[in-house]
């Protein structure tokens, strides 16, 4: 340690000791992003420099240009499913969910014994009944409003290495068998016909039940008298179609389509979808009701279809007077930044943060079904817009940043996307290259460590206008750049 000292006086140690200002002031100006409530940055410079004889402070703003574009489609991850048709109190925009989901098994699932099973006919085993229910934990819309459904049988499953979108048709693609399954369902989401007291329990989750009690018709011709029994007498036959999910999936049950066919009003987020076969068993001389399980859940795909009314979506992207954010698959909000303007003169300094505030444009009708406000946005390179969730990306503070909606303030603010910025100016790779897009997204978050483990499109209902646009009639869309150089 002593020779290196020796060895670096002089020139080595004026770099030593710039370097150990630059660290310096890098925490000092980190320190500043992360505390700092007011916007101005007037005096930033002035306090600084007085410390700090060596260090220079420059700040400056920028205009940034905003535009509306249109997300004809998102690529649908969600582990929710979406079923109804509602109309947007503000906009006039039509929204239709409906969703395809596949059935999970444990490995080697195994019903009771044939000869402990007590519902059968003519000595076959038989299911009692069999239902589909799909859970939801949240709604969009008016309860008691009366919905209708239709469940529909795939013929064959979902492909594994398909990536499938939120405008993916499933019927237009020929995956639903013509002589299957096609059951219609009247509902709404407070069924009156479970007492208030029920409701109200902790222990009950509001779902639609779809009863499959009809005869059914497998693909071989067989008949069966209803749709639990043909599942039932497959794992006799075959108790190895039962091995795992994809075993399952491609031989038993290949998934189930539910389209929404009349009604407006409603919107339920089915959080689980659940298949149930109903039987009796005798066990220790008592006989017991048996419920065998079948789920929709991340282990295996689901696939929402989202439409929106078109025209509706064009007049709003067309409105220059503002951005639209809107979801689901609606209306995303593209940012142009002055990347040239921004290091133009600053070529060797160091841009220690740069900060964006987004101001939300309130509602001037408000609706008690007014859409909610997006709660979170990502903003990333317009280049990236399908590769990020196509390969299942997180955010990582240099390319892609979320920013969370302040009800306090009525903004989303990124404090420091000066990655970004450099970024951008060195890959000119594209004609989008100074360009990134807000997109609002939902994400997945370790519990223990709380780091991002999974960021995909925000699927729900939501709805804002942000300040922006070629018209804007409020203040402009800034960018708040801080320098530091040494003189």
């Amino acid at each position: 340690m002593r020779r290196f000292a020796q060895t670096n006086k002089g020139g080595h140690d004026k770099h030593t000791l710039k370097m150990k200002m630059r660290y310096i002031a890098s925490l000092v100006l980190a320190t500043l992003a992360l505390t700092a409530c007011d916007d101005t940055t007037d005096q930033i410079g002035t306090s600084l420099s007085n410390n700090m004889d060596n260090l220079e402070i420059i700040t400056d703003t920028f205009n940034i240009t905003t535009r509306s574009i249109i997300a004809d489609s998102v690529l649908s991850r969600n582990t929710i499913g979406y079923i109804g048709k509602i109309k947007d109190p503000e906009t006039g925009n039509y929204i239709t969910g409906d969703f395809m989901t596949q059935f999970h098994t444990f490995e080697n699932y195994g019903f009771p014994k044939e000869d402990s099973i007590v519902s059968k006919i003519d000595g076959m085993v038989i299911a009692d009944s069999c239902d589909i229910r799909l859970f939801y934990t949240s709604s969009y819309g008016d309860s008691l409003t009366s919905m209708k459904l239709t469940a529909h049988e795939l013929d064959y499953p979902m492909l594994e290495d398909q990536m499938y979108y939120s405008n993916f048709d499933p019927k237009a693609n020929g995956y639903l068998r013509k002589d299957g399954i096609h059951i219609g369902k009247v509902y709404s989401l407070t069924d009156m016909s479970i007492s208030a007291t029920k409701r109200a329990s902790s222990d009950y989750t509001p779902h639609v039940c779809i009863s499959l009690n009809e005869e059914y018709t497998a693909k071989d011709g067989k008949t069966y008298n209803n749709y639990g029994t043909y599942i039932m007498q497959t794992y006799l036959a075959h108790p190895e179609y039962f091995k795992n999910s994809l075993t399952f999936i491609k031989n038993v049950v290949p998934g189930f389509y539910f389209e929404n066919t009349s009604g407006l009003g409603s919107m339920a987020y089915v959080s689980t979808t659940q298949l149930n076969v109903y039987f009796r068993f005798i066990s220790n001389d008592s006989i017991y009701v048996g419920n065998a399980s079948f789920s929709g859940t991340e282990e295996v795909l689901q696939q929402t279809k989202i439409t929106n009314d078109r025209n509706t979506i064009e007049r709003l992207a067309a409105d220059n007077t503002c951005t639209y954010l809107k979801t689901p698959a609606g209306i995303f909000t593209e940012m142009t930044l002055p990347i040239d303007d921004i290091f133009r003169g600053h070529e060797s300094d160091s841009i220690n943060t740069a900060k964006v505030v987004l101001t939300r444009i309130n509602d001037d009708h408000l609706s008690d079904y007014a859409l909610p406000v997006p709660s979170e946005i990502m903003m990333l390179p317009a280049d990236s817009l399908y590769s990020f969730f196509e390969n299942d990306e997180v955010t990582n503070n240099r390319t892609s940043y979320t920013a969370t909606f302040s009800k306090t303030y009525n903004t989303y603010t990124f404090n420091n996307i000066s990655g970004l910025l450099s970024y951008m100016k060195a890959n000119r790779n594209s004609e989008k290259w100074n360009k990134v897009v807000l997109i609002p997204v939902t994400k997945t978050t370790n519990a223990s460590t709380g780091a991002t483990t999974k960021v995909v499109h925000d699927m729900s209902l939501t709805s804002t206008r942000l300040v922006g646009g070629s018209d804007n009639p409020h203040e402009a869309v800034k960018i708040s750049v801080i320098y530091s150089k040494f003189k």
